[in-house]
């Protein structure tokens, strides 16, 4: 798990497939497709943010290829700038809420668009 706090807000990555925690704060999936195997009720998630998860295209190119992972985030990061209004309002609940969980199903837990969208928010959240 990895967690930054901004402010009095901490954005934590987490695999949805890891065991939900009291701590965990507010549970956000941020894959675009439904993590292979886990029931609803497994998952426990507050919010599924598929408008905020890397497009299909984006997705399939990049494969989890970690070589392409630079551009891979500069390309989803384009993607997210077309989405500022989703993302201040995520940045506002997870504020809000004070903790915040962003789940994936990558088995790979530093090459993934969880990590780029956490730094994101928290370019937000230190904006004020």
């Amino acid at each position: 798990m990895n967690a930054v706090t901004v402010g009095s807000t901490d954005i934590r990555l987490k695999r949805i497939y890891d065991r939900a925690l009291p701590d965990d704060g507010l549970r956000v999936l941020v894959d675009r497709l439904w993590p292979r195997g886990m029931t609803r009720g497994q998952a426990r998630i507050d919010l599924w943010t598929t408008e905020l998860a890397p497009s299909t295209d984006l997705r399939r190119w990049f494969n989890h290829e970690t070589q392409k992972w630079n551009a891979f985030e500069e390309r989803y990061r384009q993607e997210l700038s077309e989405h500022r209004a989703g993302l201040q309002d995520l940045a506002r609940q997870i504020r809000n809420y004070g903790t915040a969980t962003l789940l994936f199903g990558a088995t790979d837990t530093e090459h993934n668009q969880a990590v780029v969208l956490k730094k994101v928010l928290e370019e937000i959240l230190a904006e004020g």
